[in-house]
C-alpha cells in the first residue's frame, strides 16, 4: 500500500492542493486506512519494472435488500491514477476495465464514478454516461 499511497500524494500534490501533513504521516495513514478498509476497498495497480505507475480503486457498498434480490451491492470506481509520463497510452483505460471486471465477478448492481473533465472521454469509452435519476448534494466540505 505504500506505493499507492505514493501515487495518491503525488496526484495531490500534481493538482496543487496543500496536503493537511507530512508524506510520511500521509503514507502511514493511508496504509492504516487500507487495511481497515480491506473488505469494501479493493485496489488494483498496474506494474512495470517492480514500479507501481497506476492504481484504480473500486469501493463496494451494500445496498438495502429487495424482495427481488436478497442481497445487493454497488460500486463506486475511486483514484484512478497513472503517472504523468504513462499517461495517453491505454493505461487507465487497462485499470479501469480491470476494475469494471472485478465489479462484474462481485455480481455489483451498478457502478458510479466521479471524474474529472479530462477522464470523462476514458470513462464514456468504457460504458459510463450521465445518469438523469443519480442525484448528489454538497456537504460543503473543501476536503474531499
Amino acid at each position: 500500500m505504500v506505493a499507492a499511497a505514493g501515487l495518491r500524494w503525488q496526484w495531490v500534490r500534481e493538482n496543487g492542493a496543500a496536503p493537511v501533513s507530512t508524506r510520511e504521516e500521509f503514507v502511514r495513514h493511508f496504509a492504516a486506512w487500507a487495511e481497515g478498509n480491506a473488505a469494501s476497498h479493493r485496489c488494483l495497480v498496474a506494474v512495470r519494472d517492480d514500479t507501481v505507475i497506476g492504481m484504480g480503486w473500486l469501493a463496494v457498498t451494500s445496498r438495502v435488500p429487495s424482495p427481488r434480490a436478497l442481497e445487493r451491492a454497488s460500486g463506486d470506481v475511486q483514484c484512478v491514477y497513472v503517472v504523468p509520463e504513462e499517461r495517453n497510452t491505454g493505461l487507465g483505460g487497462v485499470l479501469i476495465e480491470a476494475l469494471l471486471q472485478l465489479a462484474r465477478e462481485s455480481g455489483l448492481e451498478r457502478v458510479t464514478v466521479h471524474s474529472s473533465t479530462r477522464a470523462i472521454g476514458a470513462y464514456e469509452r468504457h460504458g459510463f454516461a450521465l445518469s438523469p435519476r443519480l442525484l448528489q448534494t454538497g456537504l460543503d466540505n473543501p476536503l474531499s
